[in-house]
Parts: structure tokens; C-alpha cells; sequence
């Protein structure tokens, strides 16, 4: 079973989502459940983990009604304020599995933050241990995520984050946006496979597309990056998303589905159905259809 393991919903407003900019007028309107649907089961994808894309708890709120009213969606990545002293109300309202069964993670927008040791502030790591806590609240087998939205300078205070914590599953989306339209790797190597040395992380292969030349990528400018990664993390914790719609700026559903099936087409059956679905579905403990 196919599961895009990151994707997006909207009702657009120019002034809730700012940052789609000049260049971006194809996705400066709303996206919803059967807009994903009409793209992605071409594609063999049977569900998704939406995730957030404000800051927001009234987004985290209408995410988890589209996936009540929506089997599509498996799961849901949402926000809560990490820093506030009422965190743990926050997580309690969502964290109830007999109430939001799809809540299974929950992300803030790290990339943003000019400081690249943000992750490490003692309120931002207090409210990620209220997140471990809300799994045993939730009863949450596989425990709430955090997903790991990061530039990669601030990829050694994630290293550094994992090794405080853990118990607490992180997922690194995008592969930390390597400079793709430079073409730089090194220290980015360097410092993904020191992530990867902790066993609670996993990596997203999602949102290529948009770090390369819009117009211009090609798949094979992907492959160096998704080498490391699939040495770094193995199938058993990678797993594929589409970033959609975002990625339309770049390319269709199709062109970035096509990407990683015919990357990973050289491993074994077991491990493609892991990156496929496997992983996700594991990691996340995402609701069955």
C-alpha cells in the first residue's frame, strides 16, 4: 500500500499564506481532499499524512475534521505552540485517539528561525518532552512525531536534539533542503549521516523539485542526494512524499511520484513497498482506510 507521506491542504488566502510568492500563482488557490485524490491514486497512492501548513491551531483543528470526514487521509501532522507554558492542554485537546484518531505528529516551520540552534532552547525542548508524554495520554504505540522542518545549518542542533531525546521518533522532511541548484553536498553529507547515526530518526524523500531550478531539474540531479540518504538511513526509515501542492511550482504529481519509484526500482521488492508505504504507516502509526 502506497502512502504520500507529506502533503498539504489549503483554502487560500493571499494573507494566511504570504509566502506563495511571484513565480508560485499555481498553487495561490484552495487545495483539498479530492484535488489530492484526482492526482495521486493514478499514481497507486492509497492515502496520506497531511501536515501543516500554518502555524496555527485552527489549522490543526480543520485538518483533523478533513480526515474524519476524509479515509484518504491516514494521518495528520499538525501544530501546536511547542514554546507556551499550556502546551500540554494544547496536546490534550488533540492527543485522544478516541477523538482524533489520524493525529499522529506535529511540526513548527524551524526553517524560519534565524537562530540555528532554535531547536536546543530549554522551552522549545520542554515542549517536545510534553509531546513524548501526550503519546502515553494518546495511547500511541508507535509515539507522537516531530517532523523535522530544517535549512541544512540547522541540521547539527537536530543531531544534537535527537541525541537529548531518544525516546521521541523525529522525521527530517525534504532531506533537510539540500542546495540542490548548487549542487553543494559535502557538508550536508557530513552532517545528514550524523543524523542518522540516531536510530529515532527518519527522512522524508520529499520536496526535491522546489529546492532545484524550477524549470530546468532534471531526475538525475536528485540521485547523488538520494544515495546518501538511502545509505544513511536504509528503506526501514526512509519514506516518500510528494509535497504536494507545493510541488507544482516545479513539476506534476507525476513527475515527482516518478522521481523516487524509478530510484528506488533497484532495490528488493520488500524494501520499495518500506519507502513506499512501510515505513510511513510504522513510524507515523497511521489509521488503516
Amino acid at each position: 500500500m502506497n502512502i504520500d507521506a507529506h502533503q498539504h491542504f489549503w483554502r487560500y488566502s493571499p494573507e494566511e499564506y504570504s509566502w506563495i510568492g511571484a513565480g508560485m500563482e499555481r498553487i495561490a488557490r484552495d487545495f483539498l481532499v479530492a484535488d489530492l485524490e484526482a492526482v495521486a491514486r493514478p499514481e497507486g497512492v492509497a492515502g496520506s499524512v497531511a501536515v501543516q501548513a500554518r502555524q496555527s491551531l485552527a489549522e490543526t483543528r480543520w485538518l483533523l475534521e478533513l480526515a474524519a470526514a476524509h479515509p484518504f487521509i491516514r494521518g495528520v501532522v499538525g501544530w501546536v505552540d511547542l514554546r507556551s507554558e499550556r502546551v500540554g492542554e494544547q496536546l490534550a485537546e488533540f492527543a485522544d485517539r478516541r477523538v482524533y484518531p489520524t493525529f499522529v505528529g506535529v511540526r513548527h516551520v524551524v526553517q524560519d528561525e534565524p537562530d540555528p540552534r532554535f531547536l536546543l532552547a530549554p522551552e522549545f525542548v520542554r515542549g517536545l518532552r510534553a509531546l513524548h508524554a501526550a503519546s502515553g495520554l494518546a495511547r500511541h504505540a508507535s509515539g507522537l512525531t516531530y517532523d523535522l522542518l530544517l535549512y541544512p545549518p540547522q541540521l547539527p542542533a537536530a543531531g544534537e536534539l535527537a541525541g537529548m531525546l531518544p525516546e521521541q521518533p523525529f522525521i527530517l522532511d525534504h532531506l533537510a533542503k539540500p542546495r540542490l541548484k548548487t549542487g553543494e553536498i559535502a557538508e550536508w553529507r557530513r552532517d545528514i549521516e550524523a543524523v542518522a547515526r540516531h536510530a529515532n530518526v527518519s527522512c522524508k524523500v520529499s520536496g526535491l523539485v522546489t529546492e532545484a531550478a524550477w524549470q530546468g531539474w532534471k531526475a538525475a540531479d536528485f540521485r547523488p542526494y538520494l544515495d546518501v540518504v538511502l545509505t544513511a538511513f536504509g528503506p526501514e526509515r526512509l519514506m516518500v512524499g510528494s509535497d504536494w501542492p507545493v510541488c507544482l511550482v516545479a513539476g506534476s504529481y507525476a513527475d515527482v511520484a516518478g522521481i523516487a519509484r524509478d530510484f528506488f526500482s533497484a532495490l528488493t521488492p520488500a524494501e520499495q513497498a518500506e519507502v513506499a508505504g512501510g515505513t510511513a504507516s510504522r513510524i507515523y502509526g497511521l489509521a488503516s482506510s
